[in-house]
């Protein structure tokens, strides 16, 4: 079964820490485009996620999850 990455636990976790994307760019210094890469659920460096969980004070899992294809797709 094919699998990707979904975003959808670092959208939950802004919502917790009641924080835009604007607010995620301006604690984390990675770029609007590269919080844009997030929404579509593209490919992002790992370096702009470490620096995301650095600034949110989490872990990798805590932002992101492997899910097949088609509940990426249905989202």
């Amino acid at each position: 079964m094919a699998r990707k990455i979904s975003y959808n636990r670092l959208w939950k976790l802004l919502i917790d820490k009641s924080m835009t994307r604007k607010d995620l760019r301006t604690v984390s210094g990675v770029s609007t485009s590269s919080i844009a890469k997030l929404g579509r659920g593209d490919n992002i460096t790992t370096g702009v996620l470490i620096k995301i969980c650095d600034a949110l004070e989490c872990e990798l899992e805590d932002i992101m999850e492997l899910v097949p294809c088609e509940t990426v797709e249905e989202e």
